[in-house]
């Protein structure tokens, strides 16, 4: 199991921020994330745009903090389910490559043998296929399929982790009633074995973690979940920690640091780490002077000046001309981040947070392998991952800059009365019909109820998938 324990490392031991140059060794700028156990009487009613404002307050002296590392030393019942939620950006998949850089470079948790990583991003590649545990384990992890027979039962009696990342993502039914799985070479459905992964009919000796947005974990019935923890990013002490990491010289950190602090609102979103990754390249860009810079700091107004970087960042990079008619250069950014924001908006609809080539055609970006490197715009913002068999498969570089995108398409349709646009809004059903029923939106609405509209559509979705995208419309 060599083999695998270096491809695990392969796979978590750089931090990816926007561009492949860009990477980071993960132990470099890692920096411990405060991790508490949560309350599972809470799960049902979360919001995410409720938690982002609930996690402002005062942690109460009695949260104790739980190391990434420990989750599992930490969960002394019986039901080895470790569930952890937590908000966009917070951290979490970052923690679970910690536990696995960790683990495969044998400083922690040396007593488990085998650990898989399992994104549902990936995971919903294969979902309506039959498949054994074995098979469905070879799919992300390719050298196990050079094992000998007598090894690859071996293995399954071992001390295993699986880790199942993206609760929020996954479009599998998630139905704990079905057909249970006993057997690692049984074939049946994705759902299946997951499902049975999490009640113990299969693998029951194995630790099973679970990582999620708030709104999507009570997907996990509680009766199966032994340690439930929550991810509430960083401490005052943490996020000084962290841009000293980001930033190498001293002299520029302390003094983000303390143009941060000069800012209230600014300094109280720094506990989401993904926020700080995105207030250290905003204020990198922009010099900072000894008086108070006057730089807006709302998490859409800062998602604004990131997008305008990389808009800076394409055209410095990627026309061969020096100088260009600024007019020209707006107007070119502007059509294609139009393309990528209504993919952004047509996408986060359907709850999807990776797309195919159709569907990017279907909102005119190019993806032949030419036209998608060459456009300095989409390398910056937009990649292509590794799909299965081969299959291209593209997201934007976080969910966060999705859910933006889709919001900044939908206020520009209301500007621009393209009411066709936000009929999504206007859907819903009446009482005792079957068939639905659209109010057709007025090209005079209200932007105040518009809003409305957006707001109780964004409470109709089980998984809050729209509560994130619901804040940056607001302008929150």
């Amino acid at each position: 199991m060599k083999t695998h324990k270096m491809n695990m490392k392969e796979k978590v031991e750089h931090i990816f921020e926007c561009k492949k140059e860009n990477e980071a060794d993960l132990k470099d700028v890692f920096t411990e994330l405060f991790i508490t156990e949560g309350d599972l009487k809470e799960v049902n009613q979360e919001r995410e745009i409720m938690k982002i404002d609930k996690n402002i307050k005062p942690r109460k002296s009695q949260d104790r903090p739980i190391k990434c590392n420990d989750v599992f030393r930490q969960n002394k019942k019986k039901k080895k389910i470790v569930l952890t939620k937590g908000i966009a950006g917070i951290g979490k998949t970052v923690s679970v490559h910690k536990f696995i850089l960790d683990w495969a470079e044998e400083e922690a948790n040396q007593d488990i043998d085998c650990v898989f990583l399992l994104q549902f991003r990936r995971i919903n590649c294969i979902k309506d296929r039959k498949i054994s545990l074995h098979e469905f384990l070879q799919k992300f992890n390719p050298e196990l399929k050079d094992l000998e027979t007598s090894k690859k039962c071996e293995i399954y009696k071992r001390n295993l982790a699986v880790i199942f990342d993206g609760l929020d993502e996954s479009r599998l039914p998630l139905d704990f009633h079905s057909g249970m799985v006993t057997s690692v070479e049984e074939r049946s459905s994705v759902d299946e074995l997951f499902t049975s992964l999490v009640n113990g009919s299969l693998l029951p000796s194995a630790h099973v973690w679970v990582t999620s947005r708030p709104a999507a974990a009570n997907q996990i019935p509680p009766e199966y979940v032994g340690l439930f923890t929550e991810v509430r990013g960083f401490t005052d002490q943490q996020k000084e920690e962290y841009f000293r990491k980001r930033i190498k010289d001293d002299t520029q950190a302390s003094r983000m640091i303390s143009h941060i602090k000069m800012s209230r609102s600014l300094y109280i979103m720094s506990y989401i780490p993904m926020f700080c990754w995105i207030t250290a390249t905003v204020l990198q860009d922009i010099p900072i002077e000894n008086n108070e810079e006057n730089i807006n700091t709302t998490l859409t107004e800062m998602y604004i000046h990131f997008l305008l970087i990389q808009m800076n960042m394409k055209s410095q990079k990627h026309e061969r001309k020096t100088e260009r008619v600024h007019t020209k250069l707006l107007d070119s950014n502007k059509t294609l981040i139009l393309k990528l924001a209504k993919l952004a908006f047509e996408q986060l609809k359907k709850e999807n947070i990776v797309f195919y080539e159709e569907d990017l055609k279907a909102c005119g970006i190019d993806v032949s392998e030419e036209d998608f490197e060459s456009t300095g715009m989409l390398t910056e913002i937009f990649r292509q991952e590794a799909g299965l068999h081969e299959m291209k498969v593209f997201c934007f570089v976080h969910l966060s800059v999705q859910e933006f995108l889709a919001a900044v398409y939908v206020f520009l349709c209301y500007l621009n009365k393209n009411m066709d646009e936000l009929q999504f809004f206007f859907k819903g059903r009446q009482r005792k019909v079957r068939t639905d029923h659209i109010d057709k939106p007025d090209k005079n609405i209200a932007v105040h109820d518009l809003l409305k509209k957006a707001v109780r559509k964004a409470m109709q979705s089980q998984k809050g998938h729209l509560d994130l995208f619901l804040r940056f419309l607001m302008g929150i």
